[in-house]
């Protein structure tokens, strides 16, 4: 028998008390929008919601029509069901609180509205990363402070990924879950549980066109990779980059394999090019709770303290012995 999102949240907040109900409410409300980018995503050039909107981000980077749709279909479906104190999204400058006609909950929403946007046109998988904080303080007002928590703090994280499948992925602390998208049905069925990443690999992602830019431990590692069976590895890998962190993260999280963003000496004083709280965080939770990694070559991803909303991080995550193999590459140095 087919179980929905809805009776596996349930099940986690009833049989095993990991989910308070309020919680439950909002992820099947993230889950509903996704939906509805789902089938935005899917109409494609038919939906007039190809191409750039002319506006940038407050990454400096350019916004596709798409970006913007999927932001706000999550601002829409969030803001008023009471379950939210704030949201923050990669594609706004500030936090954007729960109006004052709506009920205050004591969540926190971030999320990155559609990851990979750049292979909108070429039809590429592309997707929504989620993740979901407490407020600190209940009593008080909620400012930008409030986001500004690591990662060991979330009480779920997820995200859709829009390809061949809609596909939600999703932990909230027990491991990590599928679900599928039934259209007929109209809703996400669970269809697979406790995803486990396997702790060895033969597959690399990272984008070779940027070597020359790369740190020390960064070549060190992909130059033995690419050695192959006469290499210090003794076995050949693959190399795979889709461009889009969250295929390369599902792909990973379907068959093992290492994904890497590091920093690079295009932009020293810049950290890395992900975000933490929008892409690394949720995205490092679920590779944890599938028995994988992720650093930022220093030190767990979740460990990191915030100090900006917009805080950019290297990040190299996936199998286990593949992302400690990268980072003791680091601290050697």
């Amino acid at each position: 028998m087919s179980v929905s999102l809805t009776r596996y949240l349930v099940e986690q907040q009833r049989a095993k008390g990991l989910i308070p109900s309020e919680l439950r409410l909002l992820l099947e409300v993230v889950a509903r929008a996704c939906k509805s980018i789902s089938h935005a995503v899917n109409k494609g050039a038919l939906g007039e919601v190809m191409g750039t909107a002319g506006s940038e981000n407050i990454q400096g980077e350019v916004q596709k029509k798409l970006d913007i749709i999927a932001n706000d279909v999550l601002i829409e479906a969030n803001e008023w069901g009471g379950h939210l104190a704030a949201m923050a999204s990669e594609e706004m400058d500030s936090i954007h609180v729960v109006p004052n006609r709506y009920p205050q909950g004591e969540y926190l929403l971030m999320f990155d509205p559609l990851d990979g946007s750049s292979n909108i046109e070429v039809n590429v998988s592309i997707g929504t990363i989620f993740s979901v904080l407490k407020k600190v303080d209940p009593s008080k007002g909620v400012s930008e402070d409030d986001f500004l928590q690591p990662g060991t703090q979330q009480v779920a994280a997820g995200y859709c990924v829009y390809g061949p499948q809609t596909t939600l992925v999703l932990t909230v602390g027990d491991g990590v879950a599928m679900f599928t998208l039934d259209r007929e049905q109209g809703s996400f069925v669970l269809t697979q549980e406790n995803v486990k990443v396997p702790e060895d690999t033969k597959e690399f992602a990272i984008n070779m066109s940027n070597m020359r830019h790369w740190d020390e431990p960064v070549k060190r590692y992909i130059d033995e990779c690419l050695q192959g069976e006469e290499g210090p590895r003794g076995k050949n890998f693959n190399m795979r980059w889709i461009a889009s962190m969250v295929a390369d993260v599902h792909r990973i999280l379907t068959r093992g394999g290492v994904f890497m963003y590091p920093w690079d000496k295009r932009e020293p004083g810049k950290a890395g090019k992900l975000r933490l709280m929008y892409e690394a965080n949720p995205m490092s939770w679920l590779i944890e709770q599938a028995g994988g990694a992720a650093t930022n070559g220093q030190q767990r991803i979740l460990d990191i303290q915030p100090t900006q909303l917009h805080q950019r991080v290297s990040v190299i995550l996936g199998s286990k012995n593949e992302v400690d193999r990268v980072t003791s590459y680091h601290t050697q140095k």
